[in-house]
């Protein structure tokens, strides 16, 4: 059996919906569990009517901001939002900006033979006010909570980290050293990730492939330009990397600044 499983920073649901981009996405690319980040809606708030779904949201306490979501065709065995309280504890995840604990950052679900979790990772900021808290707390407590995760199932994990890994997962990378989203720190620790064996799938298949990118800015015309980054990712597990197929970024889906990320997954 062959799973089609999808990744996607909307950012913004409602609009999405509105541009009618959501609903031609669905339509022609059908996925069987489709992961949300930036959501920016409480479940309900979003004109959907999708019935072969089930849908689990974790929204930020904030309205309008951040946000995931899972919708999927299997039934999960168990849904989880945000990280556990110890090790929220332990990280210390609040700052100046905010509770990333209580921003609907992370949700994971359960099925039969893995965990599936979307991720919005926060951004350091365009002055790296939250690079601190990104690389000291953030980071770090992900990647210790899909390692918790996974002594029971493997884990498979998607989502807008905020980060491009290497230089060829942005298009300039020299003008970008140090900024944030490039930065040594948000590399590093996308770097504890592949070190603790989780493999980037993209990169998994397509090890050279430059100019394949999921997110460009508004200005100067990058997207018809293709001036991007990849940011967006699916990352899997070393014990059910084998079974992932195939993985895509689909930069012909309009709607949002991201474009969605997939792969294929034979359970």
């Amino acid at each position: 059996m062959s799973l089609k499983i999808y990744s996607w920073n909307v950012n913004g649901i409602r609009a999405v919906i509105n541009k009618g981009a959501f609903q031609d996405f669905i339509a022609k690319h059908d996925p069987d569990i489709l992961c949300l980040q930036e959501t920016k809606a409480q479940q309900g708030q979003a004109e959907i009517d999708l019935p072969q779904y089930e849908e689990y949201w974790n929204s930020a306490e904030r309205k309008g901001y951040s946000g995931t979501a899972i919708f999927t065709k299997i039934k999960p065995l168990k849904v989880i939002n945000n990280f556990p309280e110890d090790i929220a504890k332990k990280y210390h995840l609040d700052d100046g900006f905010g509770k990333t604990n209580q921003e609907g950052r992370v949700l994971a679900a359960e099925f039969d033979n893995f965990w599936i979790v979307t991720v919005y990772t926060p951004n350091s900021k365009g002055d790296l006010g939250r690079l601190e808290l990104r690389h000291k707390a953030w980071d770090p407590a992900f990647l210790e909570y899909v390692c918790e995760l996974e002594k029971t199932k493997p884990v498979i994990f998607s989502g807008d980290l905020n980060v491009a890994h290497k230089e060829i997962d942005l298009a300039r990378p020299k003008e970008n050293v140090g900024k944030h989203g490039f930065t040594n720190e948000e590399r590093e620790g996308f770097e504890n990730i592949v070190s603790a064996g989780y493999v980037d799938t993209f990169r998994k298949f397509y090890p050279d492939r430059a100019d394949a990118y999921t997110w460009w800015t508004h200005w100067a015309n990058a997207r018809a330009n293709n001036v991007g980054w990849r940011i967006d990712y699916w990352l899997a597990s070393p014990k059910i990397a084998d079974k992932i197929k195939s993985a895509e970024i689909h930069p012909e889906v309009m709607g949002s600044d991201h474009c969605p990320v997939s792969i294929e997954l034979e359970i």
